[in-house]
């Protein structure tokens, strides 16, 4: 059977790596017991569409508007695999790879940092969206980014959306999502997170402490990487 493959783009902070694993570790265990590939964006070769059957585009610590010579080839692969109507999500870094490779914008969030536990809200075109529909109109999720998707590509739907960021997730066409929270991350990397990135969070204007009381366990967030695994 073809695999789904992990595009990873990234490492998460090395003392995180050391107590909970990486990005394509947290990710393999919430798609559950399938074939699984990982590939290295920066350095393996990119699977032919024909080679798998579903792919995730893991998160990152890069940046999108680097242009990486690795980053733009995976944008390259990433459209050529939408083309071909290969199931495909992004996470974060991934979500914005998916924008930018189908003609969205991709930049700094004007505010800046957005970092914890979250809620986020669904909208109407979630009703019949393969990946969102039968979950509650508004869940918890865990985040940590500054670059965001700031327009949508042109051929885009909509389907979640918070205060801070009016793009948390969308679709293009029938098989393709990125989502800008982390549905494969659990509480305690979220609070790495924000250990890793403390004086990040206070020049933002947030406060570690009270982030830390507000984060909890997000399992309909968590639940996207089976509901994808079962779309595939």
């Amino acid at each position: 059977m073809k695999p789904i493959v992990i595009v990873k783009t990234g490492k998460t902070f090395p003392d995180i790596i050391d107590k909970y694993g990486d990005f394509e570790d947290w990710i393999s265990k919430g798609l559950g017991q399938l074939e699984i590939k990982v590939v290295n964006a920066e350095s393996d070769p990119l699977p032919e569409p024909d080679q798998i059957r579903g792919a995730v585009i893991s998160g990152s610590h890069a940046y999108v508007t680097d242009r990486l010579h690795w980053c733009l080839r995976l944008e390259a692969w990433t459209k050529k695999i939408i083309d071909h109507q290969i199931p495909l999500l992004g996470i974060c870094f991934g979500h914005q790879v998916i924008a930018k490779a189908m003609d969205g914008i991709v930049d700094f969030h004007p505010v800046g940092l957005e970092i914890g536990t979250r809620e986020i809200e669904l909208l109407p075109s979630c009703d019949h969206d393969p990946l969102f529909m039968g979950l509650p109109g508004r869940f918890k999720v865990h985040l940590f980014h500054s670059q965001s998707v700031i327009h949508l590509p042109p051929d885009a739907t909509l389907l979640a959306r918070n205060e801070f960021e009016p793009h948390q997730a969308f679709r293009i066409g029938k098989n393709a999502w990125g989502v800008q929270f982390h549905p494969e991350v659990n509480s305690a990397a979220t609070k790495g997170y924000i250990r890793n990135l403390s004086e990040d969070v206070k020049s933002a204007g947030w406060d570690p402490g009270q982030l830390f009381e507000q984060i909890e366990e997000t399992p309909y967030s968590a639940s996207l990487l089976k509901r994808f695994a079962q779309l595939v």
